[in-house]
């Protein structure tokens, strides 16, 4: 974990802003996603493992006068999947998104919603239902809700949606569509 958060905070570039929740954040995150079968006649159930990375405000888009406020910050994820049904058996990748969340009042709830996306490795599987090659593309959108717990753990529970191209580099050109859930906890890196 540890070599995880290093590579993520060495190969960006430090933001100097600081929000309420005290600068960088990590969150860990797991759940369940059911294949929707809109790309593939395959039918994939995927249990997704999420590594995030979120940085300091970047901008500040409304403050209210009750103490809400809207902001974005920079989210950087590490992708691990297990494909429990599907030709493939499991998908590892690095996605990168704004994270757009709204803070209540009170200081301990934020909505929050990133669409982003990236690249990443699977076992690809031969035929015309599995992705056709290793390298595959990814694109994920999240809209969930965190609470803090104490000052140094907070919840989240969000519905998850990630689609895997293979970006029409094979004929015939499948892909994966999977929506679910995740729940996990994020703590600061301070």
């Amino acid at each position: 974990m540890k070599s995880c958060v290093a590579f993520f905070v060495t190969t960006l570039l430090p933001i100097a802003a600081q929000d309420a929740w005290g600068g960088w954040e990590c969150t860990a995150e797991s759940g369940y996603l059911w294949g929707l079968g809109t790309d593939t006649d395959a039918d994939y159930e995927i249990i997704p493992t999420v590594l995030t990375l979120r940085s300091p405000v970047v901008w500040n888009w409304w403050e209210g006068g009750n103490g809400d406020s809207l902001t974005v910050r920079s989210r950087y994820s590490l992708l691990m999947e297990a494909f429990t049904k599907g030709p493939e058996d499991y998908y590892f990748g690095l996605a990168a998104a704004p994270s757009i969340e709204y803070a209540f009042a009170s200081g301990e709830s934020t909505l929050f919603l990133s669409i982003g996306g990236g690249a990443g490795w699977t076992n690809s599987a031969g035929g015309t239902e599995g992705q056709g090659q290793d390298f595959t593309l990814n694109w994920l959108a999240q809209f969930g809700l965190r609470h803090e717990l104490t000052e140094k753990v907070s919840v989240l529970g969000s519905v998850f949606f990630i689609h895997h191209s293979n970006g029409g580099m094979t004929d015939p050109n499948p892909g994966i569509d999977a929506l679910g859930f995740t729940l996990g906890l994020s703590w600061p890196l301070d």
